[in-house]
């Protein structure tokens, strides 16, 4: 039995879920192993073909490649072990969370240190706030639950 997962319907959110957990396990593990500089360095050296040695999905495995961050979420990535993607590339997390949302880091940086994104058209998926799918870099068909996403 599924169980009911309202949290689906609040945009801008991925949330980390049993489900998820289940669908990026390789792709988590895969961004543990960067955790060691040998496999950085053979990442670093030809990633795809470090990529292949991983039992990820072609999604996944283009969404790492591209370094789009919010298609490796939707993709079942926890941004926890996605950090190690931007540490191997010298990013910082405040970096990697403004290229989430198009933002740069400055824009991001004082986006949150005045409080973060309004409330205000927000609350649900379908309302015309700054973080409904259509206003994010990734679109509306890479939004789980949204059109074309999951």
């Amino acid at each position: 039995m599924a169980l009911e997962r309202p949290y689906l319907n609040v945009p801008g959110t991925i949330i980390f879920d049993a489900e998820q957990s289940r669908k990026g396990y390789h792709l988590n593990q895969f961004c543990m192993s960067l955790m060691k500089a040998d496999n950085r360095a053979r990442f670093k050296a030809n990633e795809r073909a470090y990529l292949d040695e991983w039992p990820m999905s072609e999604e996944q495995k283009r969404a790492v490649l591209s370094r789009d961050l919010n298609r490796c979420m939707a993709s079942g990535g926890n941004i926890y072990f996605l950090a190690k993607i931007g540490a191997t590339d010298g990013k910082s997390f405040q970096q990697m969370a403004g290229s989430m949302t198009g933002m740069t880091e400055e824009e991001y940086r004082n986006m949150m240190i005045s409080g973060g994104r309004s409330i205000e058209g927000n609350r649900f998926v379908g309302e015309d706030g700054s973080a409904q799918a259509h206003r994010q870099p990734q679109g509306a068909g890479q939004r789980p639950g949204a059109e074309g996403g999951r």
